[in-house]
């Protein structure tokens, strides 16, 4: 057999686009020439083969766009979801005919209190698995929870327009003094460290108080699992409302990767796919195996059901 490499293509992946625009190329193609979707027509890629479509922590809206696409796209045969970066997703309200990240089902959408605020998604992207052995080791790391806290109350305090800051990850912060964190945090939000009191007696005292901010994200630890679950739930219910069997899979153990649910979904059973997975997750309550459901709507979960 002669291996062949991967063919890599960069293109826009629009959610609303038809299955003919997906990923076009990011830019316009040379005078005369026509863009071209490079993975075929929509009756599917030339040569009649059918297409697996997979998302690698598909960051924010990138998820819920590759499973539209799936649900309106026959030369997609199946897709594989593995998301992340839960609070990027779009919420409604959004502008008329802009979709929506989250939620993507009508029986999820009807739920009263189903949203989700920028704090709930953004914790339910952590490492649940990690963080407690760091709490067992009382690990130096978790000084940088308040590092980050104290970074936030200067940033909003300089600019009140600043709620979400998004303050790029400093490598081995825990390891700096305060002052030092902050002077590589503030100017990737665009402020200057020189114009920001970074050693106040009213710094020092929110630093005295670490014990408490572990203790607040300790307990937003806890509900992590249940956005999280939430949020997939809702993808999966979204692909039973448009007929598709579908499941979601622990595939792994989620202290290699705390992401280790993967959406699963195809035009054809599932149980053939799934037999030779560990467990009986073909057969749980997040799977439907028995082709019944209608495209119109589907079910709400029955009581028992995960």
């Amino acid at each position: 057999l002669t291996p062949r490499g991967p063919c890599h293509v960069a293109g826009r992946l629009n959610p609303a686009a038809p299955w003919e625009e997906f990923l076009l190329p990011p830019d316009p193609p040379t005078p005369g020439a026509t863009a071209r979707n490079p993975l075929g027509c929509p009756g599917g890629p030339e040569g009649g083969h059918r297409l697996l479509v997979t998302g690698l922590h598909a960051c924010g809206d990138l998820s819920p766009a590759l499973l539209r696409h799936f649900a309106r796209s026959p030369a997609v045969a199946a897709v594989a979801s593995v998301a992340c970066c839960y609070m990027k997703l779009s919420t409604l309200p959004q502008p008329p005919g802009r979709p929506v990240g989250y939620p993507l089902s009508a029986w999820v959408a009807g739920l009263p209190g189903h949203e989700l605020s920028y704090r709930a998604r953004e914790a339910a992207c952590h490492a649940l698995d990690e963080y407690v052995g760091r709490l067992r080791r009382e690990s130096g790391c978790l000084r940088a929870h308040c590092y980050r806290a104290v970074l936030e109350t200067l940033i909003r305090a300089a600019d009140p327009g600043k709620k979400h800051p998004g303050v790029q990850t400093v490598k081995k912060a825990h390891a700096l003094s305060f002052a030092q964190y902050a002077r590589l945090g503030l100017p990737r939000v665009g402020l200057d460290p020189a114009a920001v009191p970074l050693e106040s007696e009213a710094v020092g005292a929110m630093l005295e108080q670490q014990h408490k901010v572990v203790a607040f994200f300790s307990l937003t630890q806890l509900l992590a699992p249940l956005v999280e679950t939430l949020i997939l739930l809702d993808r999966l219910l979204y692909l039973r409302e448009q007929g598709f069997q579908c499941a979601l899979v622990p595939l792994f153990d989620p202290r290699f990767s705390p992401r280790n649910l993967v959406l699963v979904a195809a035009r054809a059973p599932l149980g053939a796919v799934l037999s030779g997975l560990d467990g009986d997750s073909s057969e749980d309550g997040d799977s439907s195996e028995d082709g019944d459901t209608d495209a119109g709507g589907a079910e709400p979960p029955r009581e028992g059901q995960t």
